[in-house]
């Protein structure tokens, strides 16, 4: 008889008695996690006064590293790790205070049978909301249970009623009364329209370029094909390399016309000569290429939309690609000319673009950009980080931020009011320019696609992006990041925590209307094509239904 040696079995602890274990996920990058640990820290000690006065102790799944300088896992192997010493059956407690890459801990979570809270600062400082709100989204696309809370100061009545219902049910019940269905909408030219988009996108297809798809840590970013195909998109994937290796073709005489363009425009950059924590005359160079690059490999592929990330891979060969990113996706931009001169690339027409490869945002880009060009719009889409907001002047308002990936067409003044600062070296060690503006005061409708249940939803309503005086924007850059473009929104019968508790990502997707009819409007086209195309539109807060 053949004897085999069997690989041991691990048995995990049994939980004690009103104990929950506590995890944090980080960055990958190292300077990343060295930055944002003290805000971490101080999130976990005040968590564990919240549980102290409850009678309840929180242990730590994971420990600090003395050698790294920080506590956070930053990578899924540190993940995986950390759960085989933590309970099945424990009360987990998922800590955020800065931006985490959510494979780290999804593995974990997948299996783990306990109650699972994700708590984050109501914070700005460092981006702790827009990693809660990736992370519950990707929970939500694998069908894992979970609770979310989140606090100014972890000391407020509501946060505490929360963290009670959770040790004494497992779950937290927030108020999602602001969310509706799509009801049948009536014959009209807007259901006409949304219809008549829809087939066209079934019948005739599209293709979304998508550059190293899922390499953010945003598994809730990723969309199987066998949900995104039958809207008629199919992907390119297309790898980074390639795009490195495209910029190494395009001459400096042509990165120096797009440059020379853009200053004509009014566009103004702040330039130091200090590479590592200065904007450069060489870090735009590298831009220009890229941008040029970009359009002539999305000609090449015939592609009718594109997702890139940056943040790993590039980042230690080339400068940022946000610069490229807000041109792209904007219908007046520098000229690109195919490779043999022949061809002005996508002349007059905005090329969607998804920003850090967010496919979910690249569906949407790609039926508002139909349905606006229609309705005779400016078709550029910002897509935006759910980033933080404040009370001013009796109203929440929304702080959305992104990394620069903004149409300039968007922003107060357009290109003479986008000013280019260099990327934070935390997160962009080889620089390179935003397109920093404050986003002009207008009508909106916001949206957002995500996995829930196996199928691809929408959530969509209508938002005022408002004006605020300039010693305030400035306070609220300064609590944020003050080198990216920034909105002020006003999202319409959607309070803060209604918006928290529902929103499935960490970016919202943006398109302005000239009024409100005609966002009213906009909305009902957006959402008929949609529903026509198969996926379940909710409608969020004060929506104007014909």
């Amino acid at each position: 008889m053949t004897r085999y040696t069997l690989p041991p079995v691990h048995e995990l602890p049994s939980a004690a008695p009103r104990t929950a274990y506590l995890i944090a996920s980080g960055d990958l990058r190292l300077s990343a996690n060295l930055a944002g640990w003290p805000a971490q820290a101080a999130v976990e000690e005040a968590l564990r006064a919240a549980f102290d006065e409850l009678g309840w102790r929180i242990v730590r799944g994971h420990p600090y590293d003395e050698a790294k300088g920080h506590g956070f896992l930053d990578s899924q192997r540190a993940g995986l790790d950390a759960f085989r010493s933590i309970p099945a059956d424990a009360p987990l407690i998922v800590a955020e205070a800065v931006w985490q890459y959510s494979h780290h801990v999804l593995a974990g979570l997948r299996t783990h049978r306990g109650p699972i809270l994700t708590v984050a600062n109501f914070a700005g400082e460092w981006p702790g909301l827009v990693g809660l709100l990736g992370l519950n989204a990707g929970l939500t696309k694998m069908g894992t249970a979970y609770s979310t809370i989140w606090s100014v100061d972890f000391t407020d009545d509501w946060f505490r009623a929360g963290l009670r219902e959770w040790v004494e049910t497992g779950r937290i019940t927030h108020d999602a009364s602001h969310v509706r269905d799509l009801p049948a909408l009536p014959d009209g030219d807007e259901r006409t329209l949304g219809l008549a988009l829809a087939q066209q996108l079934a019948t005739e297809k599209a293709i979304l370029g998508v550059f190293d798809e899922g390499t953010m840590g945003m598994y809730n970013a990723i969309v199987d094909d066998e949900l995104m195909n039958p809207l008629g998109i199919y992907k390119e994937r297309l790898s980074q390399s390639a795009l490195w290796a495209e910029m190494q073709t395009v001459s400096d005489a042509e990165a120096q016309e797009v440059g020379a363009w853009l200053l004509d425009a009014g566009m103004t950059f702040a330039l130091g000569v200090d590479e590592k924590t200065e904007l450069t005359a060489a870090q735009l160079q590298w831009q220009y290429k890229m941008y040029i690059a970009l359009l002539r490999i999305a000609d090449d592929f015939g592609v009718d939309a594109l997702g890139i990330q940056y943040q790993q891979g590039l980042k230690d060969l080339s400068p940022a690609s946000d610069l490229a990113e807000g041109l792209i996706n904007n219908a007046d931009r520098p000229p690109v000319r195919s490779r043999d001169g022949s061809r002005v690339l996508w002349d007059g027409r905005a090329l969607p673009l998804a920003n850090e490869a967010d496919e979910g945002v690249a569906i949407d880009a790609i039926v508002t950009n139909r349905v606006w060009t229609a309705m005779g719009f400016d078709p550029a889409t910002t897509l935006h980080d759910v980033r933080w907001g404040e009370d001013y002047d009796g109203r929440f308002v929304w702080v959305f931020e992104i990394s620069g990936s903004v149409p300039p067409s968007h922003l107060s003044g357009g290109y003479a009011g986008a000013v280019g600062w260099r990327q934070n070296p935390v997160y962009f060690p080889l620089g390179g320019s935003t397109i920093k503006g404050v986003s002009k005061p207008g009508e909106l409708v916001w949206s957002r696609v995500y996995i829930d249940g196996g199928r691809l939803h929408l959530d969509i309503g209508r938002a005022t992006a408002v004006e605020l005086p300039p010693e305030e924007t400035e306070r609220r850059w300064q609590a944020t990041n003050p080198e990216w473009p920034i909105m002020h929104a006003v999202l319409h019968g959607v309070d803060r925590d209604q918006f928290m508790a529902r929103h499935k990502a960490n970016h919202v997707n943006v398109a302005y209307a000239p009024s409100p009819e005609a966002a009213d409007d906009a909305l009902i086209a957006k959402a008929a094509a949609f529903d026509a195309l198969g996926v379940a539109v909710h409608l969020c807060g004060t929506v104007a239904l014909p």
